[in-house]
């Protein structure tokens, strides 16, 4: 029996079966930058299991008409069901004549000796096919794939989307709600005569942060380099974005990744970057950074996000100076370490120690589910689950006034106190 496409109507109940893959194609769509609430993944649910789920087109159609607010939604759309479902393509318009064609579903994962005949006779969602593949490739680490699976991880990373929190500027612009606009109004009465008309009234309008991405390509990164360079060249496709790599030299590779297509970006990168695979100058290179561009208005009120796994061969305590400097200038300090998922990690490598002080979100960045945690934390939508950690954790000292300090996850219940001593002796 194929597991059920029917939507949970219970709150908060954990999806299961095909409804766990459809729900992890909604939460790829919203790492893609399109606005998936809560009510359009029900209503997708909904819809693929009043239509034929082990038919590709009514999953596409179901998708599309439910998950997509506007136009610019749907080439996102296209992108993101390409790489998750395979790279069959769906009908352009909807089918109107009696009865449908019925497209072939993808085929089952199964051993050659299992497989049967025409795959009509397999019902069944897209949870049978490429999709369950999809759906457990967001949370291997990225650093044990075979190159098929990097191949699906590039397509569906380049389906990215990274936006800074939003911030309210000092410009305003006519609004229902709000003060009253005297010159919008006066302006309005002239044109009327001097009639009565209703107030004309304006707000401040919102712009997204600036955020900035330092991505380590050191050796030890080397398993996660390529994936978190796609990862920034998805974000910096957004105007207020700016990525530079990290390793013995400090280089910005924003121009480089400005090409539409990742690979020439990659390729671009890969010859802007002279120090791939070395070693680790953290506390350097930050210095660096904010004497020449943060300090002058790069990393004010930004979002900076450092992608290291925290290996230092420089003096920690220059690292724990400049992360202090780095935390007065941002408006938040975000630190995405792909060592934090394994099993009983601690930050005890002496840059890392040195730098959560001054850290407000610490969180993992292993995996393509990691990524959509980070993306959410970067825009202000912090989550639980692997993002910032509520549980188990403690906050570590040092934080400016009103950030309410950081959350970093400990192991097994460990302290700040008790790494340190660790890392001291």
């Amino acid at each position: 029996m194929p597991p059920s496409a029917s939507a949970d109507p219970r709150p908060g109940a954990a999806p299961s079966g095909a409804d766990a893959v459809l729900v992890g194609f909604a939460r790829a769509l919203r790492a893609a930058g399109v606005a998936v609430s809560s009510e359009r993944v029900h209503a997708f649910l909904r819809a693929v299991s009043v239509l034929r789920p082990g038919v590709r087109a009514d999953v596409y159609w179901a998708g599309r008409l439910t998950l997509c607010a506007d136009r610019d939604d749907l080439e996102r759309y296209e992108r993101v069901f390409d790489a998750y479902f395979g790279s069959g393509r769906p009908p352009v318009r909807a089918v109107r004549a009696a009865p449908r064609p019925r497209l072939r579903p993808l085929p089952r994962e199964a051993p050659d000796g299992l497989r049967g005949g025409g795959d009509e006779d397999r019902p069944g969602p897209p949870v049978a096919s490429r999709a369950s593949s999809a759906e457990v490739l967001r949370h291997r680490d990225m650093a044990g794939l075979d190159a098929a699976e990097r191949a699906q991880v590039r397509r569906l990373l380049a389906a990215f989307a990274l936006r800074g929190a939003s911030r309210r500027s000092a410009r305003r612009r006519p609004a229902r709600r709000g003060a009253v606009d005297p010159h919008r109004t006066v302006r309005e009465l002239l044109r009327r005569g001097g009639e009565p008309a209703l107030p004309r009234r304006h707000a401040r309008s919102e712009r997204p942060r600036r955020v900035v991405l330092l991505v380590d390509v050191s050796g030890s990164m080397g398993p996660y380099a390529d994936a978190l360079l796609r990862f920034a060249h998805a974000a910096a496709r957004a105007r207020r974005t700016e990525v530079f790599t990290v390793g013995t030299r400090l280089t910005r590779v924003t121009r480089e990744l400005s090409h539409r297509d990742p690979d020439l970006a990659m390729a671009a990168v890969g010859e802007a970057v002279p120090d791939w695979r070395g070693g680790t100058r953290l506390g350097e290179l930050l210095r660096e950074f904010l004497d020449r561009w943060g300090q002058r208005g790069m990393a004010r009120g930004a979002v900076v996000v450092l992608l290291s796994d925290g290996w230092e061969r420089g003096d920690p305590r220059l690292l724990a100076d400049q992360m202090r400097r780095l935390h007065r200038l941002a408006h938040r300090v975000v630190w995405a370490n792909p060592l934090k998922a394994r099993p009983g990690y601690a930050p005890l490598a002496a840059g890392m120690a040195a730098a959560l002080p001054s850290v407000d979100a610490f969180v993992e960045g292993h995996s393509l589910a990691a990524l959509e945690r980070l993306a959410a934390v970067v825009r202000g939508a912090d989550t639980g689950g692997g993002g910032t950690a509520t549980a188990g954790g403690v906050r570590a000292g040092g934080t400016g006034p009103g950030r309410g300090g950081s959350v970093v996850e400990g192991a097994g219940g460990s302290g700040w106190g008790e790494w340190e001593g660790v890392e001291r002796a």
